[in-house]
């Protein structure tokens, strides 16, 4: 095992599990984690940041009746209650101009 420094600054995890129906909820399939993964990623690229943070789908944080669900590495911080609508605050808490 070796250590390394992580390849980008900042790491934006959004929950895409989906359980099947009948099951508890998910940020995937009950919320929108899907699209909001997409929307993220690409507002990222759009703003030349792409090679400084990272959005990466994330399997089930368990906390998924407060999705949909974005954690931020290294910040700690934690987004809940997340929607499609949201993607310019999130980038604001990103420290990015939308």
């Amino acid at each position: 095992m070796e250590s390394a420094k992580p390849a980008f600054e900042k790491y934006v995890f959004v929950c895409t599990n989906e359980r099947a129906e009948g099951e508890r909820v998910s940020c995937g399939k009950s919320f929108c984690g899907k699209e909001l993964h997409a929307k993220l990623k690409e507002a990222i690229k759009l703003a030349g940041m792409a090679d400084k943070i990272r959005v990466s789908k994330s399997g089930c944080l368990d906390v998924c009746e407060e999705g949909a669900n974005i954690l931020f590495y290294p910040e700690n911080i934690w987004l809940n209650h997340v929607e499609l609508s949201d993607v310019s605050a999130v980038l604001e808490k990103l420290g990015i101009k939308a």
